[in-house]
């Protein structure tokens, strides 16, 4: 049986019509479910740099300017990894503050090294699940967030854990301002049409789609660790950004 298939998506504010292939999303991968290193020193080096790692998220909820000490726009990556990405926005952006979070102490440490590393003052981390974001953020707090290389999640009975899944974005509606944007990159396909698809269906608006990212004329893209290690070796990486028209 030809599991390959052919849909359409619909965007009405945009008024444009998107074709997807989807080949056998199940074959397809996206970020390697590599076995997190453990190291031990992790834990202690996050708590000796409290300045960068918030520990109690949830009571800077509504007061994260103070955390910053300015009025400034907010953006926040979900899952930020080792912090290639958001201390490479940080540098680019300085008038802006980022908060990246991520779940893995193992992980994360990297991403606080990047950052002492780089000397950014504008980029803060949470070492937590970003499924309490709504405990985190405050109403209306957010202007925009990232979701780069997430797992997919392929098969059916995982659906629920993949980021773009309606019980997320009723997160992100809740903590993004009005016309707050959802930025999202990933190599794979699947997940990415699923993603334009749950997108539109909760009514946001779809713009800047990129079905090669790195062939197309965007500029100031900046690459996480897995865009590099993805188009070295020719995979296509898929963009697209989603606003709340609310």
């Amino acid at each position: 049986m030809d599991n390959s298939f052919f849909f359409f998506i619909y965007n009405f504010a945009a008024g444009s019509i998107i074709r997807c292939n989807v080949i056998n999303w199940v074959q397809q991968r996206g970020p390697p479910n590599e076995r997190v290193r453990h190291k031990p020193w992790a834990k202690g080096k996050l708590k000796q740099h409290s300045e960068i790692v918030i520990s109690s998220p949830k009571y800077y909820s509504g007061e994260w300017h103070d955390v910053f000490n300015r009025e400034a726009p907010l953006h926040v990556e979900i899952g930020t990894g080792k912090g290639q990405f958001i201390v490479g926005m940080a540098k680019r952006y300085p008038d802006t503050n980022f908060i990246g979070i991520e779940m893995h102490e193992s992980v994360i440490v990297s991403a606080l090294e990047k950052c002492l590393d780089a000397k950014v003052r504008n980029v803060k981390l949470i070492n937590a699940d970003a499924r309490g974001l709504t405990e985190y953020f405050a109403e209306n707090e957010v202007d925009e967030i990232y979701l780069n290389f997430c797992d997919p999640w392929p098969k059916h009975r995982h659906e629920k854990r993949r980021l773009t899944y309606p019980s997320f974005l009723a997160q992100y509606e809740y903590i993004l301002k009005r016309h707050g944007v959802i930025n999202l990159k990933t190599d794979n396909q699947g997940f990415f049409e699923y993603s334009l698809e749950s997108f539109s269906q909760y009514g946001l608006t779809l713009r800047n789609i990129s079905l090669d990212l790195h062939a197309s004329d965007m500029a100031g893209n900046v690459m996480t660790e897995y865009e590099e290690k993805f188009s070295a070796k020719g995979q296509r990486i898929y963009r697209c950004e989603a606003v709340w028209n609310g």
